[in-house]
This record gives structure tokens, C-alpha cells and sequence, in this order.
């Protein structure tokens, strides 16, 4: 149902005519979503439903609705930057993006962006969104702004990424994605507040069911929010259970339970089946299957020993529940995170039982006051008020990223480690026997496959701008850190390597791990030559004596004597390659191969991304052309 044209080659620069449909901001610029497209030099039939496009411009206001004209260069939406890593061209199939690129020059707007009677219901949303992320920042300004801007609208594309960096070194990040906390803060001041105001009309507290008025009320002012901040996965998950919640309202019963969760699996797999992958999927569920678990057995704990409560017992409960809330959540979502970003904060639970209260009880309020006076054009002073709680928010996430040991980088999780994990916690979770704890040995079991993670001797991207060797201390070092830095910091982060390293630096003992000239470089790992081959000169003296040849050229006809040869044209085929040398034939894993045949897999003979065959080769001449460090 989502299937679209994808972009096979790189195409441009070339004219390209769309309807924007989604604005986001980040440090370098605007990326634009375009739909009802017109490309030069592409058939209606193969141009894509939907691009993105990166425009550095600083002309008149671009918002959702508005046409646009620009001259760009195309590209396929890039794969995987090795096997078994984040798959871009899926994500993107499902949101119905065919391709990539960026803007040369300004954007010409020809037809400005319709009035919001005029917008289809979708667009008319993410203009009112856009405007009122511009009010926010514009009211507050800096990094209190982006972080307001995030909470009430979930755009995050304002906050610089320093504050970023620190507040996922702190373990806060999970406060900036819309989930349950939110909208579980928003609907539950909407309720409180409504059924306060109705309480002091006597008439009407008396003879009707305010607090079934207020759920309602709530359960509205949850859905408008939801609207508001584009309803990704966690919000659709936690607007789901709090719809049911506040059903069990009007019908005087508790919802709360693990049926609820699982309504809200089935609905939301139902819709989009797609998002079981998502790590927002993944983590959402899996902390609040967790909670939901722990306090069944708080409940429970406490009905057979109950306690008389007082005020200070009950601040007491209140301060506990806010530390076991973060400890279960963290400890329940952090399998998850290793898998997919191989991070962990150490000190995330003392962040969290010093900034949840500051976001229960101050800014998500304030914010949500903010939201209700600004179409009457009072937000100022609940944004300046909101705003302090973020500074004090932002003054705990730089002093917990400041601790030793602060943000650790964990090899990640092997595919069948996360499987025992998710199925361990699953058994821990469901069960209210003794025999709960048999899930135990299976998490721990799926936790210690990152630590037998088998680690490639080499990787290789698809388009052969970056390559990789494991040293004998088992260490990566890559061929360059100017090229592709998006996928050597993705390599070096899934294996746990938090400093980036290059062939030709010398350790502190010995010689450099490669040894390059200018026709190309060697590589000696456990009795076997590995050759990068960037010139056809070397090909004679390669072909000879090498065990494995790697080459962005195509392979000479006459070379047989290399064990194995990656050249090229087998690159681009491929896509992504990861090599094991331990063997006595290595063995290669390749992208294109571990995915299989998919709709968002290019076929393995389209020539993605190819540059003409002159432009190819001079290009891919120059990633392998080293400085000599000494002559092998």
C-alpha cells in the first residue's frame, strides 16, 4: 500500500517542482519534504511520490502548502553503511520517500503557501505546528527554546546539538521524545483542573458526573496535542492506553492493566507494522510493559501489608515511585538502546529523580497553559515561566555529562541477544509465579552477546569512500575521517570504539597498521596480505602475491591468485562488505545479501549512485590515495 518509485542513480542538477509537506530545522540549514512532484529529465512514472531535500536558504518563510521551484541534485536514498546497520531505504519506503539531495541556489516560492481554510486537513496541522514552534523560540530563545519547542510540538530541529549531546549523556533524552510522560502529564492537568473548576459550581457538582465531564475534557485536550506534536509511534502508544483509561472512567472501572498495552500493540500493528523495528516502538513498550509489571507488584506487596498512610509516608511513596519509575523504565529500555545507538548513561537514574519532578510538576503545566493562551496571544509569561524550569532542567543534564564515565559506548547487541532479551523480559513481565525469574538467564544471556560480538577483520561501504581494518589489539582503523563521517562514526559506535584512528598513525610502539604509497595500501593480519589497489599500475605486483585484493576499479581478468577480490563493480552490487580473515577463505557478508530481496532494496544490478564511468574512477582514485608513510 506504501509502494512508490525509488531513485536508482544520481540525477541532476536538474529542476524539481513540489508541494512542501513537512519543514524541519536543524544546524545546517532546512530540510524540506516535497510531494506532487514535476522533475526534469524523469518520466511521471518513475519520479518519486515524496523527496527530501536539504536547502540552505534564507528566503521568504517556507511553510507547509506552499510550491516550490529549485534547481537540485538527486540521489538515491543512501543503504545501510554496513550489513546489519540502521536501514535508511526501509525507513524511508514506509514514509513514502523516494529519494534524497540537496538545493543549489535559492528557492523560488511561485505560489505561496494557500490560507489554512484552504489545506487539506493534514497540512493545515503541520503549518499550526510550524507556527507554533516559531512562537516558542521566538518567545524564549537559545537552547530553553528548542527544548520548549520539542516538549510542546516535538520539533527538535531548535536545540543546538551541545545540549543534545549533554542531555543524552545525562539520560534525559527520553523527556524531549512525546510518550506517555507527556501526554499522561497533559491529559491529567486538563482532568484535575476541569474537575476543580466544575467542583466550585455547586449546581453542577451536585447533579452531574463531573468527573466523567473532566475525563472527557482530558481524553480532548490529549488528542489536540497529539495532533499537535505529529503523533509518532510513542504518542499514538500512550493516547491509545490513556483513551482506554479514561473509557474505564466512564464506565467506573480501572484499565490499567496488560490488556491495555496489548490493545495498544494490536492497534497500532494493525496500522503500521512497519514500527515493530523502530527503536520508538521497541522502547516505548518495553518500558511500560516494565512499569506496569513492577507496580502490580507494588499493589500488590502493599494489599498484604497494608500501613496506615500519613503525609510524610505518603511524600515518602511519591519520592520512591518517582526513582522506581526511572530505575525500571531505564533498566527496561537500555537493551534497546544498546541495540540500536550502543549508548548507556550510567548516572540516567539520578538525572532522572532530580529532572522528572522539575518536568511534572513545572514546565509540562506551564507548557500546557502556554499552548491554551496562545491563540488569544498571552503565552509570554508562561513560556518565560516554563523556560526557568528548563534552565534548571539543562543546569542537571551538564553537570551529570560532566561525571567520569558519564556516556558509555557498549558494543552492540547481536540480533538473537536482543530476541532472549525481549522474550526473558517478556517471561518476567507476564508471569505472577515464582517461576518469573526463569526470564532472568535469558536476558542476561541476550545482554552478554554484545560482549561476543564477532568483529570484521575489514568494512567496506558500498560506494568505496571508506574503509576499515581490525588491528591485532582489536581496534578499528579506517582510512580516512574526511570521507563519509557519517558511517565512520556509525562503525566506530557499533563496536564500542569511542576515538576514530587512521591506517597510516603510528602507535605509540611499532609501525602503522597500513602501509600506503600512492598506488595503493597493504595490510598484514595473521599471516595474510590484504591489498587496497587504487591504481591498475598495481595491479601486477598485487595479483601476485596478495591473499585478498580489495579495488573501487573493476578486477583485472588475469588476477587469480588473491583468495578473494572486492573490486568495484562487486561494491555496487553489493553494497556494504564486512570480512572475516581468520579462515583459511574469508568470509564475506555483504548488505545486500543479509537483507535479501525486498521492495526497498535496490536490485543488485541497478547501478545506484553510479557517477559516469571518467568521473568514477578519478573519484574513487582519490579515497585511496594515501600519503606514503614508508614503502611495504
Amino acid at each position: 500500500s506504501v509502494a512508490a518509485p525509488q531513485l536508482g542513480e544520481r540525477l541532476g542538477p536538474v529542476a524539481v517542482d513540489g508541494r512542501i509537506v513537512a519543514v524541519q530545522r536543524d544546524a545546517k540549514g532546512l530540510r524540506l519534504v516535497l510531494e506532487a512532484l514535476r522533475i526534469d529529465r524523469l518520466a511521471p512514472a518513475r519520479t518519486p511520490h515524496r523527496i527530501r531535500l536539504r536547502v540552505r536558504t534564507k528566503a521568504e518563510k517556507l511553510a507547509p502548502g506552499a510550491r516550490i521551484v529549485v534547481r537540485a541534485i538527486l540521489l538515491p536514498v543512501p543503504p545501510p553503511v554496513s550489513p546489519g546497520s540502521y536501514d535508511f531505504q526501509r525507513a524511508a519506503f514506509f514514509r513514502g520517500i523516494g529519494a534524497t539531495g540537496f538545493a543549489i541556489g535559492d528557492v523560488a516560492a511561485y505560489r505561496s503557501a494557500e490560507p489554512a481554510s484552504g489545506l487539506a486537513p493534514g497540512l493545515w496541522l503541520r503549518r499550526l505546528r510550524q507556527d507554533a514552534t516559531e512562537r516558542i523560540v521566538a518567545a524564549l530563545g537559545g537552547a530553553a527554546g528548542g527544548i520548549a519547542a520539542a516538549l510542546l510540538t516535538g520539533e527538535r530541529g531548535y536545540i543546538p546539538e551541545e545540549v543534545l549531546k549533554q542531555i543524552r549523556a545525562a539520560g534525559l533524552a527520553h523527556l524531549l521524545a512525546i510518550s506517555g510522560l507527556h501526554i499522561g502529564m497533559v491529559a491529567g492537568f486538563a482532568f484535575f483542573a476541569l474537575r476543580l473548576g466544575l467542583a466550585l459550581i455547586p449546581g453542577l457538582a451536585l447533579r452531574h458526573p463531573i468527573k466523567k465531564w473532566a475525563a472527557l475534557g482530558g481524553l480532548i485536550v490529549a488528542f489536540l496535542y497529539l495532533l499537535l506534536t505529529g503523533a509518532t509511534v510513542p504518542t499514538q502508544r500512550a493516547f491509545l492506553m490513556l483513551a482506554i483509561v479514561l473509557l474505564g472512567v466512564f464506565l467506573d472501572r480501572t484499565a490499567l492493566s496488560m490488556r491495555l498495552v496489548a490493545w495498544a500493540a494490536a492497534a497500532l500493528l494493525l496500522t503500521m507494522p512497519e514500527s515493530l523495528l523502530t527503536p520508538s516502538f521497541q522502547m516505548s513498550f518495553g518500558a511500560v510493559v516494565a512499569l506496569i509489571a513492577a507496580y502490580e507488584a507494588w499493589a500488590e506487596r502493599r494489599r498484604r501489608n497494608p500501613r496506615p498512610v500519613d503525609p510524610a509516608r505518603r511524600l515518602l511513596h511519591g519520592v520512591v515511585g518517582i526513582g522506581v519509575t526511572s530505575a525500571v523504565a531505564a533498566t527496561a529500555t537500555a537493551p534497546f538502546a544498546i541495540y540500536h545507538f550502543q549508548k548507556f548513561a550510567a548516572y540516567g537514574l539520578a538525572a532522572n529523580l532530580a529532572a522528572v519532578p522539575i518536568m511534572t510538576l513545572w514546565i509540562m503545566p506551564l507548557g500546557l497553559v502556554a499552548l491554551l493562551a496562545m491563540p488569544i496571544g498571552l503565552e509570554a509569561w508562561p513560556l518565560a515561566l516554563m523556560g526557568w524550569g528548563i534552565d534548571r532542567m539543562l543546569d542537571i543534564a551538564a553537570w551529570i555529562a560532566a561525571l567520569p564515565a558519564a556516556h558509555l559506548l557498549i558494543p552492540r547487541i547481536e540480533t538473537w541477544g536482543l530476541a532472549l532479551v525481549a522474550a526473558g523480559g517478556l517471561w518476567l513481565c507476564l508471569w505472577r509465579g515464582n517461576w518469573r525469574w526463569w526470564g532472568l538467564p535469558l536476558v542476561l544471556t541476550g545482554l552478554a552477546s554484545c560482549a561476543t560480538a564477532p568483529v570484521p577483520d575489514i568494512l567496506l561501504t558500498g560506494d568505496g569512500r571508506l574503509a576499515a581494518v581490525r588491528t591485532a589489539k582489536g581496534d578499528l582503523v579506517l582510512s580516512s575521517t574526511r570521507r563519509a563521517r557519517y558511517a565512520a562514526r556509525r562503525w566506530l559506535d557499533r563496536f564500542g570504539q569511542p576515538v576514530a584512528r587512521l591506517w597510516t598513525q603510528a602507535p605509540k610502539t611499532g609501525p602503522p597498521p597500513v602501509r600506503c604509497e600512492a598506488e595503493g595500501c597493504l595490510f598484514r593480519h595473521e599471516g595474510k596480505l590484504i591489498a587496497f589497489s587504487a591504481r591498475p599500475e598495481s595491479f601486477a605486483e598485487d595479483c601476485t602475491r596478495a591473499d585478498v585484493l580489495i579495488t573501487p576499479l573493476a578486477r583485472p581478468p588475469d588476477c587469480r591468485n588473491p583468495r578473494l577480490i572486492v573490486d568495484g563493480p562487486a561494491l555496487r552490487a553489493k553494497g556494504a562488505h564486512a570480512i572475516w580473515l581468520r579462515a583459511a577463505v574469508p568470509r564475506v557478508v555483504t548488505d545486500r545479501e543479509l537483507r535479501g530481496v525486498r521492495p526497498w532494496v535496490p536490485h543488485a544490478t541497478a547501478r545506484t549512485g553510479r557517477l559516469p564511468r571518467r568521473r568514477y574512477r578519478r573519484t574513487q582514485r582519490q579515497n585511496w590515495r594515501i600519503k606514503p608513510t614508508s614503502r611495504p
